[in-house]
């Protein structure tokens, strides 16, 4: 009974308060009472089941603080809570305690913080620098990547987390801080510094590439990243550019405005670039360009991978709905869902997914399927009979419930399992900084090649170190011998088990030389990187990226670039659920998606 008259008393609230606006001037007594009876009939069971789950959560918690053998931390257990809530819708609806506020600005809105522009690692309960930004305090203090920080301000940092020392670096700009910093096997040294306001760029990098073409690197979409990219339009404009390559690889997005100023760069005025629609209809919106172009010409390439997502995906689908840039690469990620963030008490807030949104065809992009998860709670993908065909603005087929299919696939291939080991036991980034600190100077990053010299002089750091990997093969061999032993017949293929494993063994020590080509290939991109830093990473691997060559040899092929924008041929048809499948068992496609 309670309940009813809390309802009760929730609906006369909505009422009075509609009255008060006139929304009802010239709806009579009756009217009113009659669709007062109906909302009190139809919200009642759902206000009723609000109220008494509230109800069940409060009285849970209170018995559980007041009784629970161990003293308990209230806010872990309330966020535990909220958390498992959400955790049923997706993964994009969350809620964030006043305590990670800052973080999360740092990941969603702004890249500014107060720092010395460096990144850091765990490794054997020790303190490592990952990464320096050039210009930036730590840079300016000759502390490199492989350096170890000891103490920061006299304290300790053996056996500190990652978060805990992150939070020790960062302050308020022009405020000190001392360092205690250890290289190789010297003496550790003690560094002052002065904070300094880190900012991270949205372009991390734009230049001129090979056949005249301009690049533009966009790694996300925070706050003015529209602008960066103006910027670096306007810049690369001066040398009379034949095209512009937009490369929103790994790009997994962040304001939905930012892009539709992006996409403003290349279209007309007054063009819808993205819509969102969702059950308020106060909160859906269209989207469109605001003013004249920047460049609406020139050739255009959009570059996406399997962790291209939401923005990245806008700014992409749209362009290939409006048939005004080529997409290369691989199928982007599948995100089309909309957040907005609502402030709660004490300085808390939540992300809320609100809507789906939709480019200029129609479609929405979303791949999975959060509203009917599995009985586990798993998720499905969009599946194939549901997805539908959509036409770009002069009439190529388009389909919703995948991502973006690019134009031109580029098949995604993966480094060979040794490579990924001499990443993943850090043995690549260890001879980048034992090479630094032997060797002063180094070409620059366009033209560095890493000599066969260097090269077995790695292979010979490697003698004795820890680098053990499994091949597919070995993988195989292994399942062999488990289900052979479970159906007790293992002792019948033991010697041919033997002879296969010997074999393996001995292929598996070519293995170096085998995969030379990528192995080098990741050694310059970490060498470099410890001269040129950021900037030398794109630079010294432009010579081995069959995306932007491809990006290129399309925009110097007019004859090609117009089939692909007018749909002639093969082009009229992209990403049809038949055809993409085989694409993908062809190998054109090796990331599936992962939420």
């Amino acid at each position: 009974m309670v309940n009813f008259i809390v309802n009760h008393q929730i609906i006369l609230k909505y009422f009075q308060a509609m009255m008060q606006k006139n929304v009802y001037r010239n709806i009579g007594i009756t009217t009113s009472t009659i669709l007062l009876a109906v909302l009190v009939w139809s919200f009642n069971e759902d206000l009723f089941q609000i109220s008494k789950n509230l109800d069940v959560f409060a009285s849970v918690y209170k018995e559980v603080n007041i009784n629970y053998v161990d003293d308990i931390n209230s806010a872990k257990l309330i966020k535990s809570g909220v958390d498992a809530m959400l955790d049923g819708l997706d993964p994009y609806t969350e809620f964030v305690p006043e305590s990670e506020i800052e973080d999360y600005k740092l990941k969603y809105v702004s890249t500014q913080y107060g720092g010395i522009g460096a990144s850091i690692f765990n490794r054997d309960k020790k303190v490592f620098v990952s990464d320096v930004f050039n210009g930036f305090p730590a840079q300016r203090a000759d502390i490199r990547p492989g350096d170890q920080l000891v103490k920061i301000n006299d304290i300790e940092l053996a056996g500190k987390t990652n978060e805990q020392v992150s939070i020790l670096l960062k302050g308020t700009k022009g405020a000190a801080i001392k360092l205690l910093v250890k290289r190789d096997d010297a003496a550790p040294v003690e560094k002052s510094l002065v904070r300094d306001e880190i900012k991270q760029p949205n372009v991390t990098y734009y230049g001129m590439v090979s056949g005249n073409m301009g690049y533009i690197k966009l790694d996300k979409f925070l706050e003015n990243s529209a602008d960066e990219v103006t910027t670096a339009l306007v810049a690369l404009k001066k040398n009379n550019p034949q095209g512009i390559i937009l490369d929103l690889r790994s790009n997994g997005g962040g304001i939905l405005q930012e892009a539709v100023k992006i996409v403003n760069l290349f279209v007309a005025k007054d063009v819808e670039v993205v819509s969102q629609k969702g059950k308020i209809k106060e909160k859906n919106f269209s989207y469109r360009t605001m003013s004249a172009p920047l460049e609406p010409n020139l050739p255009l390439v959009v570059l996406v991978n399997s962790r291209s997502a939401s923005a990245s995906e806008i700014v992409a689908g749209s362009l290939q709905d409006l048939d005004r840039a080529v997409i290369i690469g691989q199928r982007s990620y599948g995100k089309g869902l909309v957040q907005q963030t609502f402030t709660l008490p004490y300085n808390s807030l939540v992300k809320i997914t609100i809507a789906k949104y939709y480019i200029p065809s129609g479609r929405c992009v979303q791949a999975l399927d959060y509203t009917h998860r599995k009985d586990d709670g798993s998720v499905n993908k969009m599946a194939d009979s549901s997805l539908h065909e959509y036409k770009t603005k002069d009439g190529r087929s388009v389909y919703d419930g995948s991502g973006v299919y690019p134009d031109i696939m580029i098949k995604q291939e993966r480094f060979a399992n040794i490579t990924q080991a001499l990443v993943g036991k850090l043995m690549i980034f260890d001879y980048a900084t034992r090479f630094r600190n032997t060797h002063t100077k180094l070409s620059d990053a366009l033209t560095y090649q890493m000599s066969d010299d260097d090269y077995n002089d790695f292979v010979k750091f490697l003698n004795g170190k820890d680098y053990n990997y499994s091949t597919n093969s070995e993988k195989l061999l292994t399942s062999l011998k488990t289900e052979a032993t479970k159906e007790k017949q293992f002792g019948e293929i033991q010697g041919e088990y033997d002879i296969l494993k010997n074999k393996l063994m001995a292929s598996k020590k070519n293995d170096l030389q085998l995969h030379k080509d990528e192995i080098k290939q990741v050694l310059e991109n970490e060498i470099v990187s410890r001269y040129y830093y950021e900037k030398g990473r794109y630079e010294v691997n432009f010579k081995y990226d069959k995306e932007l060559a491809q990006a290129v040899k399309t925009m110097q092929d007019k004859n090609q670039l117009a089939a692909v924008l007018k749909g002639v041929g093969e082009y009229k048809i992209i990403g049809k659920p038949q055809l993409a499948a085989v694409a993908i068992k062809k190998g054109d496609k090796t990331d599936e998606i992962d939420q």
